[in-house]
């Protein structure tokens, strides 16, 4: 109740400020900006707007409005996230959400495997000639099977009726869906049913965890959660019996024992001095159990199968109605999730070693061939450029092209067609010339502050100059940017690297959030303590407003901006190691958290002397470029 009334009351607020805003606005002299001494002043109702809005979307204040308006819709959207993960893994075989079927994926890359095989066996010294050809032929045997899962005439019709069996269950199960009646619950049932949802609880936050701040109802409390639950159930069956199903027909099963018993004889011929060949045919067998393994079936059995797993998905959708809306505008931070039964809204040591002790590991860990955890701390490697083709170009280019991913044929073959062709080319996976790109923990380290903080000063600078010349933007800005700013960045830390994952765009962007803040300080100070005489004498002398801004404003601001960069670049320095501190698999912080692990004090102070000498180095590259750019600063 309260937080509907609360609802009303935020949203009159906020149409009233814009309102009043837009009426104060019309009061307000047209050269508000370039002539008037109180630009950029003022703007409380603005600040009445922002932080209104603040409230309802940034703190995520749509899921207290879905559990007063819509106080069912978290366990309904239980029953329907216990639908999808039993959708999940029979839509990951087909070409549903996926490009390719899954045993067409499987057959592509285990061809591949098998022939970085062919290459390693052949260019092997350690095998001998004889057991090279042994071992040739043993990959060989193994890619001849895949023709024998492949060949719609060799499937059994054992295996035919029951995927057609399967597939009949999920028709029926489609069907029965649709009906108001489905499933039928006896009045008993329901009433025991009701008892037993009361008792777990509502939706809320749970009293007795600090873990698990949110509670959702797992136990349907409506007749639509009822029916999702059924369904998910019946899913869960049909998927397993369909996962046990395997095309092991007659030919396949004696040709893969045949190829398994051969390999168990040639390895035990030998002893650990051909270990290498012996690991070669343990390769081998070990594709080949994965290819058995797999569900590979012909394409051509499985159209219908496909067919009315898409149905099915339709019509789940469909009746989940009004629900899609409330999971989309009540749920932008998430959304409930199932997982099983439940759901969730988603020593000492010598720490001051030896000058020389970490002289010594310092030039260990230059060597290109050691590094820190198989990676250089400074190198470089040669890097094809369809890699990097590959890294701008979006792989969605390929997915908007008209017709469908080449799907393999009875031989187990797949010939490319124009749509893969193209994905290559946009994934990066073909060759053209290779040029040196550099690598490691400190460029992976330097690249990450640098492209947090050139994101940092493009959106900042301009926004900082903005709500230094106008009303608006100032109060509108301002409130959300000194809410935010105050908040240490490793207490977004978490939050930024659960949403965004570990990789280098999660982190990126928390150092954009770190500059982000200072830019536009450091630029809206700038551009409101202009002096307005040179404002006025620009005017006299005709200078229009673009001018002003570029000649006077942009000018006398610099050495505000140039200060805030030096000021940005300490803290994102400062933030990055401790993001990859928390998270990351590359950088200078991850090697000080590996070495923090093991009492690797050396490494420790290597890393404090990298961060010193980077971050210096940034710094002495601002002042020249504040040297060149603005040598009349502090001459008056």
């Amino acid at each position: 109740m309260i937080t509907a009334f609360l609802t009303f009351v935020f949203f009159f607020a906020i149409v009233g400020c814009v309102l009043y805003g837009r009426r104060l606005i019309k009061t307000e002299k047209v050269d508000a900006v370039f002539g008037n001494p109180e630009r950029a002043q003022g703007g409380i109702h603005w600040v009445i707007v922002g932080s209104s809005f603040l409230l309802l979307v940034w703190l995520y204040y749509s899921w207290d409005i879905a559990k007063s308006f819509f106080p069912k819709s978290a366990n309904e959207l239980c029953q329907v996230g216990k639908v999808d993960e039993s959708l999940l893994s029979l839509k990951y075989l087909f070409p549903i959400e996926e490009r390719q079927l899954k045993s067409t994926s499987v057959i592509e890359t285990e061809t591949k495997n098998l022939d970085k095989i062919i290459l390693l066996i052949e260019k092997s010294n350690d095998v001998e000639d004889q057991n090279k050809n042994k071992l040739l032929d043993f990959v060989v045997q193994t890619k001849n099977t895949i023709p024998l899962l492949t060949d719609e005439n060799l499937l059994e019709n054992q295996t035919k009726e029951e995927i057609n069996s399967i597939t009949q269950k999920i028709n029926n199960l489609a069907n029965n869906f649709i009906k108001k009646d489905y499933p039928y619950e006896k009045p008993e049932d329901e009433t025991k049913r009701i008892e037993l949802a009361k008792q777990e609880g509502n939706w809320g936050a749970s009293s007795t965890s600090l873990d698990n701040a949110v509670e959702i109802p797992s136990i349907p409390k409506t007749k639509k959660g009822l029916k999702f639950q059924a369904a998910a159930a019946e899913l869960n069956l049909i998927s397993d019996e369909f996962f046990e199903l395997r095309n092991h027909n007659a030919q396949y099963a004696s040709a893969l024992e045949n190829l398994k018993n051969e390999i168990k004889e040639f390895r035990s011929k030998f002893d650990d001095s051909n270990e290498i060949t012996s690991s070669f045919a343990k390769d081998v067998l070990k594709i080949a159990r994965r290819i058995e393994y797999a569900s590979i079936f012909p394409p051509q059995t499985l159209i219908e199968m496909q067919a009315s797993i898409v149905n099915f998905d339709r019509l789940q959708k469909k009746e989940q109605g009004g629900l899609k809306w409330v999971d989309f505008f009540l749920f932008p931070s998430g959304t409930i999730m199932s997982s099983g039964p439940s759901c969730t809204e988603q020593g000492s040591g010598r720490w001051l070693p030896k000058p020389s002790d970490t002289l010594n590991k310092f030039a260990l860990m230059l060597n290109p061939n050691v590094g820190f955890k198989q990676i250089p701390l400074i190198w470089y490697e040669m890097m094809d450029v369809g890699k990097i083709i590959g890294f701008v170009l979006p792989d969605w280019i390929a997915d908007i092209l008209p017709g469908e991913y080449p799907v393999h044929n009875e031989k187990g073959e797949i010939k490319p067609n124009f749509k893969s062709k193209v994905l290559n080319v946009v994934s990066g996976d073909f060759e053209l010339f290779k040029i040196p790109i550099p690598t490691g923990h400190i460029w992976d380290s330097f690249l990450r502050v640098f492209l947090g903080l050139v994101a940092g000063i493009i959106v900042g600078v301009p926004l900082g100059l903005y709500m230094g010349l106008n009303r608006f933007a100032k109060g509108f800005f301002d409130p959300l940017i000194e809410l935010y700013r105050p908040v240490p960045p490793l207490a977004w830390a978490p939050l930024v690297i659960s949403v965004l994952g570990i990789d280098n765009f999660g982190k990126v962007f928390l150092l954009f959030m770190v500059s982000l803040s200072i830019m536009i300080i450091s630029a809206r100070a700038g551009a409101s303590g202009t002096q307005l005489s040179k404002i006025h004498a620009a005017h006299s002398l005709g200078a229009s407003k673009w001018q002003i801004l570029r000649h006077v404003i942009f000018p006398n601001s610099l050495p505000e901006i140039l200060t805030g960069i030096r000021v940005a670049t300490g803290m994102c320095w400062g933030t990055l190691v401790a993001a990859e501190f928390l998270a990351g698999t590359t950088g200078v912080g991850f090697v000080e958290n590996v070495a923090k692990k093991y009492f690797q004090y050396e490494v420790i102070w290597i890393t404090i002397f990298i961060m010193g000498m980077l971050g210096l180095l940034f710094d002495i590259t601002i002042r020249k470029i504040i040297d060149k750019t603005i040598p009349w600063r502090g001459k008056g």
